[in-house]
């Protein structure tokens, strides 16, 4: 192909689509279809240029010419509060109802393993040594100890803070590296859980147990319910790179990971309540039982948001992926 005869035929084409973009927003309906032909024209020229003479200066301004022309035409998604309430009304509540199969027996067993190892820890001299000193565990536990102190040591506005973003990376990794086989979830687990377990055990062995869960509670079960969804859902990721079932396994990836990185945004909505809680509730003078009510009161709303609008939504076909208009299409696959 003669470069100079073809930029010859077809530069006033370009030139016309130039000066279209940039009054398309006071284009008439005729010349917006001009805009259309003469974009897949431009396109079919780029394509030609790029096979048989890949002129370096004609490739990138038709190249900028294309990309303008496709965003002219097929229009740019923007957020909008319709997504925001769609997603906190339908997508997420689905999503976690979806995954309940994976983060409920998560929760079960974690829980069990953390109360099993407390008891291990209350009833053994010898494993509590391991531990800490004597002297470090009697500072622990004690009335007004590190236990009780840490949830007043800071402000509570910063205390919230802190404690939101340390959830936060804690629900991020298991959501985000479940795709490694779901290990790092492993480790961020049995973190959780050693920590829960130690406390329950220290304390139980100084006969404050009650004391400690006064103190867990209110925040806690919120706390560790996103964190076991968040785990549960990182083991399902895990799982789809292992076993994808009928889908293709990029597109079964792609899928859940998608719901995943939803999943992250709602669940640090989920966890700011509960950073707020542990640091205005927590460690506030109402008594033990108002504390520990508001901490169930709170979690028995997300399990009610969960298991009726996450249910309804998900029975309607909500699945936390992105909507359908969103999603690029897939191609059918043989079974």
């Amino acid at each position: 192909m003669d470069l100079d005869v073809f930029v010859a035929a077809h530069h006033y084409e370009w030139d016309r689509l130039e000066a279209l973009l940039r009054r398309r927003r006071r284009l008439t309906g005729e010349e917006a279809d001009e805009l259309v032909i003469l974009y897949q024209r431009t396109a079919t020229h780029l394509s030609r240029v790029q096979s048989s003479t890949p002129d370096p200066a004609l490739v990138g301004r038709l190249t900028t010419l294309v990309a303008r022309a496709r965003s002219a035409v097929t229009g740019a998604r923007t957020a909008s509060w319709r997504d925001a309430i769609r997603f906190f009304t339908s997508a997420f509540p689905a999503a976690v109802y979806r995954s309940r199969h994976w983060w409920v027996p998560t929760a079960l067993i974690s829980t069990a393993v953390a109360a099993g190892i407390g008891w291990w820890i209350a009833t053994n001299p010898h494993v509590q040594a391991t531990l800490g000193t004597p002297a470090y565990l009697r500072e622990l536990t004690r009335p007004g100890g590190e236990y009780e102190s840490y949830y007043s040591s800071h402000p509570a506005a910063s205390f919230a803070a802190q404690v939101w973003t340390n959830n936060a990376m804690a629900t991020g990794i298991c959501l985000v590296f479940g795709v490694f086989l779901g290990l790092p979830v492993l480790y961020v687990l049995a973190t959780n859980m050693l920590n829960l377990a130690a406390g329950i055990g220290l304390m139980a062995s100084a006969g404050r147990l009650d004391t400690f869960l006064g103190l867990i509670l209110p925040h806690g079960l919120l706390e560790l319910t996103a964190v076991f969804i968040a785990a549960g859902t990182g083991l399902r990721l895990g799982w789809t790179v292992i076993d994808p079932g009928p889908r293709p396994r990029r597109l079964a990836l792609a899928e859940e990971g998608r719901s995943a990185i939803g999943m992250a945004i709602g669940l640090t909505a989920v966890l700011f309540v509960s950073g707020a809680l542990e640091a205005f509730v927590t460690p506030s003078g109402l008594p033990t039982w108002a504390r520990i009510g508001i901490g169930v009161a709170v979690e028995l709303l997300f399990l009610t948001y969960v298991y009726v609008i996450g249910r309804r939504a998900a029975l309607s076909g909500e699945t936390g992926d992105l909507e359908g208009a969103d999603r690029s299409d897939a191609l059918p696959t043989a079974a």
